[in-house]
């Protein structure tokens, strides 16, 4: 469970990360951890809504129901912690959260696939 704990997280702070950068407002750890907040709160509450301690690699429906709790959670969120929110930062936010968090999922799931039954 926990190597998945890290990757999700690692994902979050990735595009929270990349987004400051970008914007040229990444002007301290401190600034990247307050954008990625609200989203790891998110995260959170997908990680308990879906139940993922189950099967916290399945793509479906573990895996996108903790990319929808947190993008829903943290755009709600988001604007209570102090930041902004545009359709285009929306649209953004959940085309890279889709394409790390439900990627690594199914780059996991490619692998099971294809270890020997004997070594699974």
């Amino acid at each position: 469970m926990w190597p998945a704990v890290v990757c999700d997280v690692v994902c979050v702070l990735a595009f929270a990360l990349v987004g400051t950068v970008n914007h040229d407002s990444a002007t301290s750890l401190v600034h990247v951890a307050v954008v990625a907040l609200p989203f790891l709160m998110g995260l959170a509450a997908g990680w308990v809504g879906a139940r993922a301690w189950r099967d916290p690699a399945r793509p479906w429906p573990t895996g996108v129901a903790v990319w929808f709790a947190t993008v829903a959670l943290g755009l709600g969120l988001r604007p209570l912690l102090g930041g902004g929110l545009e359709w285009s930062f929306a649209l953004v936010t959940a085309l890279f959260l889709a394409a790390t968090l439900l990627g690594w999922r199914l780059l996991a799931s490619l692998a099971r696939r294809r270890r020997p039954a004997s070594a699974r």
